[in-house]
């Protein structure tokens, strides 16, 4: 117990102080705590400098790379610290080195339908299906995902239990950032900072840092005003131009996009309910809520099910299953209609819709305020039978006075640089909406940097999307150099990834210049193969190797010069 005086300056020290100072209080009182214990030691001088010699490595798994950019900075902060640490890819750590690390911080991006990332599987699934013992290991946690969608950070919840499975201790909570995720990191890196430099050991959720909890994103009702296919006639594609006016005022910034939750149709929520003898006004609960059947089902995702979803619905009728993205009436066609649970069951299982996000392809600045988007009506085939994307599809069939509701997806890792900086745009297909809004924004601010724009599709005649306004551009100089790969208008196809390597000396000159480079678009393959040719042409002007090269590009990410925004 305190005496009356000691407990006194203790609150009055608890109200007036900040969080940072309250964690550095908590770690330092910490240290006296566990002064004899642990074994992660950390020898303190009587100087203001401590000495540390925990040695932490921070291993990311990423997607789109933003948990590399993440590690990339933590790793900075703790050199500055004069903290020993390093930084790797998780594709290039072996799992089994878990038994010679102390103290390990993971970034993790969530994929998907709460899935790790591609490059995290094999790792997580070794350590799930391995025998490891780590009660020696300590380790802390952050996610990074997206509030808007139900499984927020889960890939980092998955990775945090196969963890304590194996007998590792967590040095404080999950920290889950939202897709603005600056300051959760900030703060996740001063309650490490304080960890570090004041407590004895570094075990047991006590130390616990308690993280800004992500704010939820604010949705509002647009309505289509207008719409248009931007393709010609005769072309493969089916790309809309959108309009949307808003009911108030929304303030967005290029970079960012609209996230939107659609909803499924009328013909597949009845034939569903007809597998099951279900009427489409009967009241179901689900997760305390009370709608009718029908009402789940349009809200619920039943197009392209997960492998996860989907062996958990087959698992309801006492059969398995392992398929990827198949449609809920697909799998429900492959079960032993005798073995039918209730309808209430399946409902229990399904996941909510997942948000869709577009780019936005306006500027507040230039467009009265309006929200525009490029959307192409997917198309795939599921055992030859032809399918449509969900959210394209419920966007282009809505017919123009639709209404919906709608949430601006800040993005502050694929912001404009100063008016007076150099950029390149590599965007083909509707790659090209958020670099339409970068031109029309620097054209309405008047920015005196030079702009570069990559834009490819397949034929010049039919698929030039905003091929008008760029061709405006170009002559009020808003745009400085237009560079366009149409695949399939000679023998030979020709992409973005072509035009930078004819253009590589140019190209090069711009980057030593200080141009920034943004890249939008599909991931795999397009993404992948021009940093590919980026890497060579970078190599070539330069005289260096490859490694060379690739911290060259490494460098420009931490300088903020080189971003992405792919899928």
């Amino acid at each position: 117990m305190l005496s009356e005086p000691k407990l006194k300056l203790l609150n009055d020290f608890v109200q007036l102080a900040s969080i940072e100072e309250l964690i550095y209080a908590s770690g330092f009182i910490e240290g006296y705590r566990l002064k004899e214990s642990g074994s992660l030691a950390i020898a303190t001088a009587q100087t203001d400098k401590a000495v540390i010699t925990v040695k932490p490595t921070i291993i990311y798994a990423t997607e789109t790379g933003n948990a590399k950019k993440v590690a990339t900075q933590l790793l900075a902060q703790f050199k500055q610290q004069k903290i020993n640490a390093k930084s790797v890819d998780i594709t290039q750590f072996n799992f089994s080195k878990l038994t010679k690390e102390t103290f390990v911080l993971f970034v993790i991006s969530t994929q998907g339908d709460g899935d790790l990332p591609a490059s995290a599987l094999a790792c997580y699934n070794e350590l799930l299906e391995s025998t490891v013992d780590l009660k020696h290991l300590s380790y802390a946690i952050l996610g990074l995902g997206d509030t808007a969608y139900p499984l927020f950070c889960n890939a980092a919840i998955l990775m945090d239990e196969v963890l304590i499975k194996k007998g590792a201790k967590a040095v404080m909570p999950i920290a889950k950032a939202d897709v603005d995720y600056s300051d959760c990191v900030k703060d996740w890196e001063r309650s490490l900072l304080s960890l570090l430099k004041n407590a004895k050991t570094i075990s047991g959720k006590e130390n616990a840092a308690v993280l800004p909890t992500p704010k939820s994103k604010q949705k509002f009702n647009v309505t289509i005003s207008h719409k248009v296919i931007l393709n010609d006639i005769g072309s493969n594609k089916t790309t809309y131009h959108i309009e949307l006016d808003t009911d108030e005022i929304v303030h967005y910034q290029p970079g960012d996009a609209l996230g939107l939750i659609p909803r499924n149709k009328e013909e597949d929520i009845k034939a569903i309910l007809g597998y099951f003898e279900i009427a489409p006004d009967a009241i179901f609960n689900r997760q305390e809520e009370s709608k009718t059947a029908f009402d789940h089902l349009q809200q619920l995702n039943i197009k392209g099910l997960s492998k996860r979803n989907a062996a958990q619905v087959a698992a309801l009728f006492n059969a398995t299953i392992d398929t990827q993205q198949i449609d809920l009436f697909d799998l429900l066609g492959q079960m032993e209609k005798h073995n039918c649970p209730d309808f209430a069951k399946v409902l229990q299982v399904l996941q909510p819709i997942a948000p869709r996000l577009y780019s936005i392809a306006s500027s507040q600045a230039a467009h009265d305020g309006q929200i525009h988007l490029t959307v192409n009506l997917n198309t795939f085939e599921v055992a030859k039978i032809s399918r449509l994307g969900l959210a394209s599809d419920y966007l282009v069939t809505m017919p123009v006075g639709s209404q919906f509701e709608a949430y601006i997806h800040v993005n502050n890792n694929f912001r404009l640089p100063e008016d007076d900086k150099d950029i390149i745009m590599i965007g083909p297909g509707t790659g090209i909406a958020p670099f339409r809004s970068f031109l029309a924004e620097r054209d309405a601010r008047a920015a005196v940097g030079k702009n570069w724009l990559f834009f490819g599709e397949q034929h010049f005649v039919n698929d030039f999307y905003y091929q008008t306004e760029i061709q405006e551009w170009l002559s009020t100089g808003t745009l400085n150099k237009l560079s366009t790969a149409f695949s399939r208008d000679q023998k030979e196809k020709i992409y973005v990834q072509d035009r930078i390597r004819e253009q590589a000396a140019s190209f090069n000159e711009w980057l030593e210049a200080g141009a920034y480079i943004y890249i939008c678009g599909q991931k795999d393959p397009m993404s992948r193969d021009v940093e590919n040719i980026i890497l060579e042409v970078l190599q070539a002007q330069r005289n260096i190797d490859r490694t060379t090269a690739l911290a060259v590009i490494e460098t420009m990410e931490a300088e903020g010069r080189y971003l992405k925004d792919v899928y």
